[in-house]
């Protein structure tokens, strides 16, 4: 499929390493694909579902050792320990190689290696980058297939020498002691040993799109931010586009695939979706920066998705989908999983396939990290500029976090570099229910606490150079859906009313409707933000736009001590003289 010698001596050497019996080249045709399924039906790794309720659907279970990304064994191998930095687990090249070929050898023997060429990116754009994963997993590669674009056009990309993230992945005897997922940026190597899980498999992802991708856009003067992309089309047929960035739990993926409140659709306002998770980002010649989501599809949470919480996202898994870790309802061979309804099915076979009745069983019947893999097309509000070759141009940057007080419903960055250290001290608090404590602070700057392929001090600085780059900067925001009230009730109603929100900052960038500047950046006045159809308090409003000095004096602290503590060096001046004001401003 290829003379490539760059691509033919990785996959002899992965042979070499791993001795398969067979090798298949991976070549995007459809009856390729169908054969895979075949066989992965036959041998039982994948469940066919009910192919007239969910056409071209199938189920697969994890072992049960194995159902997460596990951070804990993801490591970045640089030469240096300092530059991995405080937020990466760190092994030398050599150690790193050495530990995966040692687990990985002679692990294929009697199975097949199946060589995936993938595109990240619309192939033959600015953006793209090409890879190769080597796997011995069918279901590795059906959901490379759908989470990235792969074929042959990729090789044909490449042309003879052209170059390519390398990607090495065995099951081996997913080994949760052995289990490796090895990072080597100087190399654009990835490599995966004992898991079967997709986040840990599925190279093209987290691995290469934000750990390797980070690095090569250091050195490349671009981006890669694990960030959403919305388009929001306003009654006037124009369209303004922005990424947003927030940790888990925190309702990325409904703002990624937001319905506006009806007033708002019956004005004519339309959310579109690029990207729901990883935006790469550039800058145009017109001093913009543009950005594509360089995945094909989504890898979203099971559980809690429903027609209330996001009826795009369930639509989108309705055809052409792999779900993994899911109940299977017996009666009717399709899925279910806990917050899809109220109504589990009686007669269905749990996660980890013994029988389960949903009526009666204490246990859960879905793992509650359970996936699903769908085409990015099936979702109806996915935006045209989807296949864009040059992105889409950003007007805003949003950070977001779970904060129960302190930070408002919305506050704008008085700068590019002001917005850096918005971002730079995101975090959320911590819930009973998740850890027996509430309100401990977890940093996550800019949510790529476990994604940032270097050390992230110097990621701070890569974004305060960016920023010397932009004569046309997009305004840097934070939002914070989770003000709560004394009793633990939530202030804001959240969902698709964040709309309301988005409204105003889009306002803002367009110079609309003016702020008030405080200790933190400039608020909204109350009356900015549209409240039309909403049974809403403006008292209520204006408290969670409210900035306590008091409260942020405390946080300034905080923040130098996660600085200070946590972080410790290769801090950019520009965070600290943002740092500093923050304390002024709240003495003042």
């Amino acid at each position: 499929m290829t003379n490539n010698k760059k691509v033919l001596q990785f996959v002899e050497e992965s042979v070499a390493l791993a001795t398969p019996a067979n090798v298949v080249w991976i070549d995007g045709s459809q009856q390729q694909i169908d054969a895979l399924r075949a066989e992965a039906v036959s041998t039982g790794e994948l469940i066919k579902l009910n192919q007239e309720l969910l056409p071209d659907c199938y189920l697969h279970r994890t072992a049960v050792n194995d159902v997460a990304r596990v951070e804990a064994r993801t490591v970045i191998c640089l030469p240096k320990e300092e530059d991995a930095g405080p937020t990466n687990i760190w092994k030398s090249p050599e150690e790193g190689y050495k530990t995966c070929r040692e687990i990985a050898r002679g692990k294929m023997a009697g199975k097949t290696m199946y060589v995936i060429p993938y595109s990240m990116g619309v192939v033959g754009s600015e953006f793209s980058k090409i890879g190769i994963e080597v796997t011995d997993s069918i279901y590795v590669v059906l959901n490379m297939v759908i989470m990235t674009r792969v074929g042959k056009m990729c090789l044909d990309a490449l042309g003879e020498d052209g170059d390519f993230i390398k990607g090495f992945h065995a099951k081996c005897d997913i080994d949760e002691e052995n289990r490796w997922i090895m990072h080597f940026p100087q190399d654009n190597t990835i490599m995966s040993v004992n898991s079967g899980y997709g986040g840990n498999v599925l190279l093209g992802k987290k691995c290469f799109a934000l750990r390797i991708a980070s690095y090569l856009g250091r050195e490349e003067g671009w981006m890669a931010e694990h960030m959403l992309i919305l388009g929001v089309k306003a009654p006037d047929g124009t369209k303004k586009y922005v990424a947003a960035a927030f940790p888990s739990a925190c309702g990325k993926t409904n703002l990624a695939m937001l319905i506006p409140p009806k007033s708002f659709r019956d004005a004519g306002y339309e959310i579109e979706c690029v990207g729901d998770d990883i935006a790469w980002i550039r800058v145009g010649e017109d001093g913009r920066l543009w950005a594509v989501n360089p995945e094909n599809g989504f890898f979203g949470v099971a559980p809690g998705t429903n027609e209330k919480s996001n009826p795009n996202a369930l639509a989108a898994t309705r055809k052409g989908t792999i779900f993994t870790n899911v109940v299977q309802n017996l009666d009717n061979n399709t899925v279910w999983w806990e917050g899809l309804d109220k109504n589990p099915p009686e007669n269905a076979i749990d996660w980890k396939g013994n029988p389960w009745n949903g009526k009666t069983s204490d246990v859960k019947g879905a793992h509650p990290n359970s996936r699903f893999t769908a085409p990015a097309k099936n979702c109806p509000c996915v935006s045209p500029e989807f296949d864009s070759k040059t992105g889409v141009p950003l007007s805003a940057i949003i950070f977001g976090g779970r904060r129960a007080t302190t930070t408002p419903l919305v506050y704008q960055s008085r700068d590019w570099n002001h917005g850096v250290f918005v971002g730079s001290i995101m975090s959320s608090e911590t819930t009973a229910a998740a850890t027996g404590a509430v309100g401990v602070l977890r940093h996550d700057p800019m949510a790529m606490k476990p994604f940032i392929g270097y050390h992230v001090g110097d990621y701070f600085q890569h974004w305060i150079d960016m920023g010397k780059k932009i004569s046309n900067p997009p305004k840097i925001f934070n939002v914070n859906w989770f003000r709560q009230g004394p009793n633990g009730e939530f202030l804001w109603p959240g969902f698709g009313d964040n709309m309301r929100v988005l409204k105003w900052i889009l306002d803002r960038c367009d110079g609309k409707v003016e702020a008030r500047e405080t200790a933190i950046g400039y608020v909204p006045y109350a009356k900015d933000i549209d409240l039309t159809g909403l049974d809403y308090s403006v008292d209520t409003l204006e408290s969670i736009l409210a900035v306590d000095k008091e409260r942020w004096a405390a946080e300034a602290e905080e923040i130098t001590g996660y600085y200070t503590n946590t972080i410790k060096d290769r801090i950019p001046a520009e965070l600290w003289e943002s740092l500093e004001t923050l304390k002024k401003n709240c003495k003042a």
